[in-house]
């Protein structure tokens, strides 16, 4: 991208800016019209990565610094969740549970390279959804490191099978390949409104995965840190917050793109993180099963949403699919296995209510790149994290304490007890006795990551249609992939 294109970018993308003043505060559908829905999937951002506070009047759970005034309106457009969760501590299981509205451990997805999973790709969200609503296009733009292909779980156009696992980019106009993913969004937004199609888009952004990358004209604005003006490395504070900047330019010029096409009051735009990170209050980080490694930001904007909302309802990713449908195809039925649960009633009652799901745990599981591996379960406000290898387990009230400082389980046995039954025989459903014997050993090896292709993305002069495995070629999707 030249400097020319890249001013005209930022032009639209400073529309987006605006687009919070011209939409409806509490957008509405037309009676009987399915909304469209944009995912906006971002990499690494911790829970109180973005300068929108997660808990109103709780500035540990933002970061002031970074500047992202679109997302900033998004929050008070729409409704922001406190207590949001990745399905995993780590992208790819993550990822996989969210498209699969399963957890890990049911799906058999809980390392990198976990696969076949135990859940067949055509009961993919994308898949249901165009099962349910042929009308309905698809597509994928950023980050996928499976073996297969975007098309196989039902992603019409996408980038292929980018096995990029940070995104860093050659190109100084396209740092972090942000806008280059949201070049390629525009296109398939403007096909649709053409065509008058609804559509379920996906944008899985590299940022903001470290080494971090920013544009030369953004870092400039940035103040120089505490630690000096010319410090740099992997978590240079500046560049990371040059990186979240440059993210939120490109989500504002899909923001005002929706708004010009006349499409903003009938999407649903849900934003949010496939991992957690460290935070101020929360404990522990990315892999582990600790609120920081899996507590992540959540905003949704949409019809029907009240402006300013905020919602205290546990919800995690895998609860994505049965929302989608839920919005996009009411009354559809949903795959046996799926366990996640619609947040369409609390989206549409103020945050009020509770999702149904059908258990009422949430379960997250790591077992490799950890000392131990390990599994949480969360019941109501009880929150037990247990230590495979050594046989331990903490129990935590996260309604008093959510930085899990204050270990219940000596004091409240019978609790520990019960979670940890459930706990257990959750995990061998999934994994099987085999696996659990290693996980009490503590044996389970840690793969490398499945090489493959790292080159770019699609040319951003057009969209890639999902063709084989990413690279173009006529050969069908490899479901069977080892």
């Amino acid at each position: 991208m030249n400097l020319s294109g890249y001013l005209r970018f930022v032009a639209i993308a400073c529309l987006g800016w605006a687009w919070a003043a011209t939409a409806a505060t509490a957008a509405t559908a037309a009676p009987g019209v399915a909304p469209n829905v944009v995912l906006i999937l971002v990499d690494d951002q911790a829970w109180s990565g973005t300068p929108v506070e997660m808990i109103p009047g709780e500035p540990r759970s933002a970061t002031p610094g970074i500047r992202m005034p679109n997302l900033q309106r998004m929050a008070r457009e729409g409704m922001v969740f406190s207590q949001a969760y990745a399905g995993h501590p780590k992208c790819e299981c993550s990822r996989a549970s969210l498209l699969m509205g399963r957890s890990t451990t049911s799906l058999n997805a809980v390392q990198k390279d976990s696969f076949p999973w135990k859940a067949p790709l055509s009961e993919s969200l994308a898949n249901r959804l165009r099962a349910a609503r042929p009308d309905f296009r698809t597509a994928h733009f950023g980050k996928w490191q499976w073996p297969v292909s975007p098309r196989s779980l039902g992603f019409e156009m996408s980038d292929g099978i980018t096995q990029n696992s940070d995104g860093t980019s050659d190109d100084p106009m396209d740092p972090k390949r942000t806008f280059g993913i949201t070049r390629r969004a525009l296109a398939f937004l403007e096909e649709q409104a053409r065509a008058r199609r609804p559509f379920f888009l996906q944008l899985s952004y590299y940022a903001v995965h470290e080494p971090p990358q920013a544009l030369a004209a953004t870092l400039e604005r940035i103040p120089s840190s505490p630690g000096g003006a010319g410090r740099s490395g992997r978590k240079d504070p500046r560049l990371m917050a040059a990186m979240s900047e440059d993210l939120d330019t490109a989500i504002g010029s899909v923001f005002a793109t929706l708004e010009r096409l006349g499409l903003s009051t009938n999407t649903l735009v849900v934003y949010t993180s496939d991992n957690g990170g460290k935070s101020a209050l929360l404990k522990g980080g990315k892999t582990l099963v600790d609120e920081g490694g899996i507590r992540v930001p959540l905003i949704v904007r949409g019809p029907g949403i009240g402006a300013g909302g905020h919602c205290q309802e546990p919800v995690v990713g895998y609860d994505l699919l049965p929302t989608v449908m839920d919005f996009a195809a009411p009354g559809s039925v949903l795959p046996a296995g799926v366990e996640g649960g619609s947040w369409k009633p609390v989206l549409l009652a103020g945050g009020a209510g509770r999702v149904a799901r059908p258990v009422d745990w949430l379960v997250f599981h790591h077992d490799v790149e950890v000392e131990h591996p390990q599994t949480a379960l969360r019941q109501g406000n009880l929150k037990i994290v247990h230590h495979w290898d050594t046989g331990r387990s903490f129990l935590y009230d996260l309604s008093v304490d959510p930085g899990e400082r204050t270990d219940l389980s000596a004091n409240r046995v019978e609790e520990t007890r019960r979670l940890q039954g459930i706990l257990e025989a959750h995990v061998r459903a999934g994994l099987g006795d085999e696996r659990v014997a290693r996980l009490r050993q503590g044996s389970i090896p840690s793969k490398g990551h499945r090489k493959g292709r790292n080159g770019p993305p699609a040319s951003d002069g057009g969209l890639r249609r999902a063709k084989g495995d990413g690279d173009g070629s006529a050969a069908g999707p490899r479901d069977d992939a080892p």
